[in-house]
């Protein structure tokens, strides 16, 4: 499985912010949301992406205000990402090697999508479904 075949169950929905907004305006998009992070997206481009563990290493455990901090002051912006011809086991290992919860999508270099570690697992336990199942079929037969 790929990751475009991910972003074709759960969508390509993307929500993203400019750095110059405050931390917890950020947040509170977050929370609206749902979401455990975020997309930093300037002029189309992609500068980073902001998590709730950016937030709880760098503003909570650094007792800043939220309030008066810029998300360009502590968003991670290093981003690894994916293209959606890559597949589940690549980005396991990525997320699992790297330490980290999501990876955007990039195709043509704009973002088109945004995949979560529950994200992969979850497509991963639907394939294991199904070869568990072809196997049993087989088996049966």
């Amino acid at each position: 499985m790929t990751v475009n075949q991910i972003l074709s169950t759960k969508g390509k929905e993307v929500f993203s912010i400019v750095s110059t907004i405050t931390v917890f305006e950020a947040l509170r998009v977050m929370g609206e949301k749902n979401i455990g992070a975020i997309l930093v997206i300037e002029e189309g481009v992609l500068k980073g992406i902001l998590s709730e563990r950016d937030y709880a290493r760098k503003i909570v455990l650094k007792d800043k205000s939220s309030k008066k901090t810029p998300v360009s002051e502590i968003m991670e912006s290093d981003v690894l990402t994916v293209k959606p011809s890559d597949n589940l086991d690549f980005c396991m290992s990525l997320m699992s090697q790297k330490r980290i919860r999501h990876l955007p999508v990039i195709e043509n270099e704009k973002v088109i999508g945004i995949v979560s570690i529950g994200d992969v697992v979850k497509a991963i336990i639907e394939v294991q479904k199904e070869t568990i199942k072809h196997l049993d079929s087989y088996i049966s037969q």
